[in-house]
């Protein structure tokens, strides 16, 4: 698989974990083949709608498992790789393409501050050690140690660093980056951006969480936007921004989990000590939902 086969929309996997501690694998499996059904490109487990940082080795590898079988190859699977060590990361790479991961979603856990050179160093290791397609993902807003433009720039020149999914909320950092790498790189939108303007300047697709509860819509939106069809885009844009905006109130996980179980998927509450989505919350995530046609 080439690096240019990854576009459009990757929907951030949840994690549905019983009371026991034991990954859901019957309502993931099903989750993630109407999301196939749905017309979605990839697949993307352990982003941070699927609440890596919470969950063990064992859960994370349950839950990559179970994605890959349901995928069944119909789509590919990005992973996501989540430490603070590069020993543990380039660990889990290695196990992710061994158990047949179409790629691998980069991202840095951080407790003290690094430098970039520690940055980069971190990132090089994860696409050296693997022959896959890699994309790396920053998101300053929950992540200790960032991606600078020159960190991004130098990482661009590594052969299977095809792509960013840049998660900052700040739509002109993703424009100086299209620019900086100069096509070396890909970018993918995320939630905290408005995807019809990311793809207006270049991007190829968008890694989010919300594609889980409005894949239909979110594919709708993507081949508007590829046809260049950008004023009925932004039509079908303007309602999907509700759910961004309950997830700027409330938390991420929470929302997509309330949705998917308003949508008829027990899929649980966010792993403690994360608080499930309040009454207020579901009220708002479901007027959101029914605005779009997804419920």
């Amino acid at each position: 698989m080439t690096q240019t086969d990854f576009h459009g929309v990757f929907p951030y996997v949840i994690s549905p974990v019983r009371a026991s501690g034991d990954v859901d694998a019957e309502v993931l499996a099903r989750l993630c083949d109407d999301l196939i059904g749905a017309g979605v490109h990839g697949l993307t487990p352990l982003g941070s709608t699927g609440e890596f940082a919470y969950l063990s080795w064992p859960q994370r590898r349950r839950v990559v498992e179970v994605v890959l079988e349901a995928a069944k190859g119909r789509v590919p699977v990005v992973a996501g790789v989540g430490s603070t060590t590069i020993a543990d990361a380039v660990s889990q790479a290695r196990e992710f393409e061994h158990m047949g991961c179409n790629g691998i979603l980069a991202i840095l856990e951080a407790y003290f501050p690094l430098t970039d050179d520690g940055v980069f160093a971190y990132f090089k290791a994860i696409a050296d050690t693997v022959a896959l397609p890699v994309v790396l993902y920053t998101n300053p807003n929950f992540q200790r140690a960032d991606l600078s433009l020159p960190v991004i720039d130098r990482l661009s020149h590594i052969p299977n660093i095809g792509y960013i999914k840049d998660a900052s909320s700040n739509t002109g950092r993703l424009l100086s980056i299209i620019n900086r790498v100069e096509g070396r790189m890909q970018v993918f939108a995320a939630s905290a951006h408005i995807p019809a303007c990311v793809m207006l300047i270049g991007g190829v697709g968008w890694m989010a969480g919300p594609a889980c509860v409005a894949p239909r819509q979110s594919v709708e939106l993507y081949e508007l936007c590829r046809r260049g069809d950008w004023a009925p885009a932004m039509e079908r844009q303007r309602p999907l921004w509700r759910l961004n905006q309950a997830f700027a109130k409330y938390n991420l996980a929470a929302c997509i989990k309330g949705g998917l179980q308003l949508q008829g998927y027990p899929v649980g509450d966010p792993l403690p000590p994360q608080a499930p989505l309040s009454p207020e919350g579901v009220d708002e995530v479901q007027r959101a939902l029914v605005a779009i046609g997804a419920l």
